[in-house]
């Protein structure tokens, strides 16, 4: 079996689709090679990241991987969207083909690129080391 029950279910049935307008935070990210391009908007209250939004260009795993992100981070504080890693979002998904794990990666830089939207807009200081680089070549801090 090349893909678990649970990405092609988030495949076929993608939860929370769809744009923001009045958007707390969005990040975009992309992987020039792939061609995937994930969009990611949230919400924040108090902290808490209350709505979550994504629009994804790419293959079932990049729109899998955007679902599930999107579920693990909605009601969450927005530190805790920080720590999502993509190692998680594979092992929600109950993993994924070796060569689509690139997917997973961007579905955490997209979330990270959406707090550090937020984080910018409102004037938050961070770390920079915590954010992904933001280039569309690699997926290095640098």
């Amino acid at each position: 079996m090349l893909y678990s029950e649970k990405v092609m279910d988030h495949f076929s049935s993608p939860r929370n689709v769809g744009e923001i307008a009045d958007a707390d935070g969005i990040g975009e990210v992309g992987n020039a090679k792939c061609g995937d391009i994930m969009k990611m908007y949230i919400k924040v209250e108090n902290n808490i990241i209350t709505d979550v939004k994504f629009k994804t260009f790419g293959c079932g795993s990049a729109i899998a991987t955007s679902s599930i992100a999107t579920e693990m981070i909605k009601g969450k504080p927005i530190e805790e969207a920080l720590t999502l890693t993509n190692r998680a979002v594979v092992e929600a998904l109950d993993g994924l083909p070796a060569h689509k794990i690139h997917c997973s990666v961007l579905a955490e830089e997209a979330v990270k690129a959406a707090v550090k939207d937020y984080y910018d807009r409102n004037g938050i200081a961070y770390d920079p080391k915590d954010f992904p680089c933001g280039c569309a070549e690699c997926h290095l801090d640098h």
